[in-house]
């Protein structure tokens, strides 16, 4: 039997490749040639060869019409199912925010250039915010969109949104990516976001991005413009950035326990 070599940490070097791999594509958007593979990842060519064979074959990537290699299906059930369990044990934390401000929070994530709602408590108020969980959105029409996007290299923003497009979800929805540019700069200065009527009319969210994140994540509180006022978001925001900060403790503690 073949001995697999190490990797750093003592893993598996092939399967830590595989996974290098796998980022690669996602790097790239999601699809690339073997050429910008080697180049993304500084993998030498005839272990991309080999590793993309076996990611063929178990669904984890697909090879297109024109040769292009891209993420596979079985990356979706995976995903969902991390999500899933994002969303468990950070509903602790959004119930504990519910009870100190009375609206609804919620927990997003970027996933292939949308916003994923994956956990949410609502508020015990007859009229209260829903937002599915499992909803996709494009994030520049978002609170919680805006505040992932606040912690991402303008560069990488423009490209996104150059993807995407900026549909207009309200007339209140930013549409000009130089515009949106600007205001992100101002979250990020602030520490959270404002969603006024952008994705809903009549609706005010207040968002905050976690930091050091595998992947851009934000909590948010939401409600009617009526309770949620300008005058309350002074003192609700301190609050939702503790709720934010908890849970990047939190993601960082399980780290640290994993690679313990």
């Amino acid at each position: 039997m073949t001995e697999r070599k190490p990797g750093p940490g003592g893993g598996v070097q092939s399967l830590q490749r595989a996974f290098e791999l796998l980022e690669g594509l996602a790097d790239t958007g999601g699809e690339a040639s073997l050429s910008e593979l080697a180049a993304t990842t500084g993998l030498p060519m005839p272990t991309i060869h080999r590793l993309i064979r076996t990611l063929l074959t178990l669904g984890y990537v697909r090879q297109n019409s024109n040769r292009r290699y891209a993420l596979g299906s079985r990356l979706i059930r995976l995903g969902e199912g991390a999500s899933r369990q994002f969303g468990t044990w950070a509903r602790p934390y959004l119930a504990e925010l519910v009870e100190q401000v009375g609206e609804t929070a919620n927990l997003a994530v970027l996933e292939r250039d949308e916003v994923v709602y994956v956990a949410q408590v609502p508020s015990t108020h007859s009229m209260r915010m829903f937002t599915e969980v499992g909803r996709r959105l494009l994030p520049h029409g978002t609170g919680v969109g805006k505040a992932m996007l606040s912690q991402v290299p303008p560069e990488e923003v423009r490209e996104l949104l150059h993807r995407t497009g900026m549909p207009a979800y309200t007339p209140h929805t930013h549409t000009e990516p130089e515009e949106l540019l600007e205001h992100l700069r101002g979250i990020a200065a602030q520490g959270f976001a404002l969603d006024e009527s952008e994705q809903e009319l009549g609706v005010r969210c207040i968002a905050v991005p976690l930091a050091d994140t595998p992947v851009p994540a934000a909590v948010s509180v939401s409600g009617p413009e009526g309770r949620l006022t300008k005058e309350a978001v002074d003192h609700l925001a301190p609050l939702v950035q503790r709720t934010a900060a908890q849970l990047s403790a939190h993601l960082a503690e399980a780290d640290l326990e994993f690679g313990a």
